[in-house]
């Protein structure tokens, strides 16, 4: 695109912003972006009109490059939005079509205008194309890598929930694991469990896998470095939840887990119970009280 157009493409946004953003939100209104009723119109508006004069300035200096740095504003406003929308629970569609649906307003501006010649308006058409088309691109792939980070940290959240320790009795602990336990997990775990051994005193960890679906290799190893990081913590562990149908794999695969470990957490507590010296009985009811 020659520079004299870049620079008579600025001029027809600033002459025609004000339609080309009422018919850019028709066009979003349309295509049911404020329909949900996670953004408003005010919020979407003042998205439009951001977006639309910071494509000005970067066309004003004589760039259509999305890769110079005459569009990093735009590119940086985009991947807010883009940010913005995939924590709203927009869809990677919806996300795009913010930029996609500029196109129409735009060729209806280029063909109001009459600062292009007739015989070049089919130029410049493709080359806005073309360019909202980049910047289209560049917002779903922004996009993406914001709804990544959404469930990573979710996952995270999750995982740190989903692996409480609990105190049962003075220095004693339990650690109820559910779901799959894999490397990152593992690192979870211990941390929280080495973090509540310090702040409790415990010297005993009983860890459950009541919940866990299966034990293979992997599980087992990250089971030991939990139990060994645990131990150099002061701390005995027990594990239990040992079902029969984990037991026979465990047998099949040769594993060992070299802790003791009981078929229920409630087995688990009485051993650890029984190493504190401690026992639990029932209270004797007065005969009075029965009468």
């Amino acid at each position: 695109m020659p520079r004299s157009t870049l620079a008579v493409l600025a001029q027809l946004l600033a002459d025609q912003e004000a339609s080309i953003v009422k018919e850019w939100l028709e066009t979003l209104s349309t295509g049911g972006q404020l329909q949900s009723g996670r953004i408003r119109e005010p919020e979407l508006r003042t998205q439009c009109t951001s977006f639309l004069q910071g494509l000005r300035t970067a066309l004003a200096q004589d760039s259509n490059d999305t890769a110079a740095p005459a569009f990093a504003p735009v590119k940086q406003l985009l991947a807010d939005i883009s940010k913005s929308r995939a924590i709203q629970g927009f869809s990677p569609t919806e996300t795009a079509m913010f930029v996609f649906s500029l196109k129409q307003p735009l060729v209806n501006a280029i063909n109001r205008s009459e600062l292009f010649a007739a015989n070049s308006l089919a130029g410049v058409v493709w080359q806005v194309t073309l360019l909202l088309d980049t910047l289209g691109l560049y917002t779903m792939d922004e996009y993406q890598k914001s709804r990544e980070q959404v469930i990573i940290r979710q996952q995270r959240e999750i995982s740190e929930l989903s692996t409480p320790v609990v105190k049962l009795w003075d220095g004693v602990l339990a650690l109820p694991l559910i779901g799959t336990l894999d490397s990152e997990r593992t690192q979870v775990v211990m941390e929280n469990l080495l973090q509540s051994i310090v702040e409790q005193g415990a010297e005993i960890a009983i860890i459950d896998i009541t919940g866990v679906p299966t034990v293979d290799t992997l599980t087992a190893q990250h089971l030991l470095k939990t139990v060994a990081a645990a131990r150099l913590m002061g701390a005995d562990c027990i594990v239990s939840g040992i079902r029969p149908q984990i037991a026979q794999t465990m047998v099949h695969l040769g594993l060992e887990l070299n802790v003791v470990s009981k078929a229920t957490l409630a087995d688990a507590f009485a051993v650890a119970l029984k190493r504190l010296n401690r026992t639990v009985v029932s209270l004797k009811t007065d005969p009075r009280q029965q009468a």
